[in-house]
């Protein structure tokens, strides 16, 4: 009976602390200058994080040509990012000595902010990459997607990632098993890290498929228009803006994200010789550098909106009407110059 009994001992009375001792993960009570640096470049990114991402959703409201799928899933992307500014800046509140102090209830808020964000915006990249294909495939300037589908899609997207994010919280833990219990996340069982990060590393793995797949057609097609003389010079151009935006967002979700989930792999395998915990909290704030990544990537390189965040910024200076005839006369234009594949250069470079 008493292995048994040892077995389902459960420590919800437990403080934080004796769970980092459990795992092994040191807390100190005093701030040392990795600490401040961490916190300090933490907040500066989170404070980014929300400006940028506020202004896209601003932008994508009060523009009514941005009222189509692809500019909601955008809008979508940036309120997870918004999320997680937030959930990030939470975290750096919560952090360093204050660690010690945080009750059990609060320790798994502040994972599951993070959690819950981070996989919605992994989530909608993936969303984004797949209504880029069907767009590109289809030569459509915009999906032929309802309005009623995507705000389906948005709330699967907002589910899945609640899912995912609160699972730990309601039963997925190691407070009833220590030696199940994480290094980086001293109350989360190492399975669920692991099921996490292979979850990512699989949307990853898709989006890189579906992108090579869109690079590929864009290259092919390009070369087949280099026989021809006739093509408008902006058919090139827009799609070279295209191939430059595929690299763009796989070298970034690559760059920021990889690291991260490789460790989080590690050490849900149980790795004693990793030194995961050396490098976990600037692997996170490389992956909270992506929410900033993507607003720059998905809404910076698109002229209109890029012109509609001079408005919102420049209205508090003097009032600007709201289109000028130039910039009517350019997207006119550019509507006829592109006619056949449906991307001009202001949608093209999503």
């Amino acid at each position: 009976d008493q292995p048994l009994e040892k077995m389902t001992t459960c420590y919800y009375n437990e403080s934080v602390e004796f769970f980092y001792n459990n795992s092994g993960k040191e807390l100190f009570h005093i701030w040392r200058p990795k600490d401040i640096l961490v916190v300090a470049l933490g907040l500066t990114v989170s404070i980014i994080v929300l400006l940028t991402n506020l202004l896209v959703i601003t932008a994508i409201v009060i523009n009514k040509r941005f009222h189509y799928p692809i500019y909601y899933l955008l809008g979508n992307l940036a309120a997870a990012d918004l999320f997680a500014g937030i959930a990030y800046m939470f975290l750096m509140f919560h952090t360093g000595p204050r660690t010690a102090q945080l009750s059990l209830k609060t320790w798994f808020v502040r994972q599951s902010l993070l959690d819950t964000s981070l996989t919605a915006s992994v989530v909608n990249l993936l969303a984004i990459a797949v209504e880029r294909h069907q767009t590109v495939f289809t030569m459509q300037l915009h999906s032929k997607m309802s309005n009623q589908r995507v705000m389906i899609l948005i709330c699967c997207i907002w589910i899945t990632a609640l899912l995912l994010g609160l699972i730990p919280s309601y039963g997925w833990h190691c407070l009833c098993k220590l030696s199940d219990c994480s290094r980086m996340a001293p109350l989360y069982s190492r399975r669920y890290l692991t099921f996490w990060a292979l979850s990512n590393l699989f949307i990853f793995v898709i989006m890189v498929i579906v992108y090579t797949h869109i690079f590929i057609y864009v290259k092919r097609k390009m070369a087949r228009m280099s026989k021809h003389t006739t093509f408008h010079p902006r058919y090139k151009d827009t799609m070279i803006n295209l191939i430059k935006t595929v690299i763009i967002i796989l070298s970034a979700f690559v760059i920021c994200w990889t690291p991260g989930q490789v460790v989080l792999l590690l050490d849900g395998l149980d790795c004693k010789s990793c030194n995961v915990l050396a490098v976990e909290k600037y692997f996170l704030l490389l992956a909270e550098i992506n929410s900033l990544i993507n607003a720059i990537v998905y809404s910076y390189r698109d002229n209109e909106m890029r012109s509609t965040f001079w408005k919102i910024l420049c209205f508090a200076c003097y009032r600007m009407p709201k289109y000028s005839p130039a910039s009517i006369k350019s997207s006119t234009t550019e509507h006829r110059i592109l006619p056949q594949n449906g991307h001009p250069m202001m949608d093209s470079t999503l």
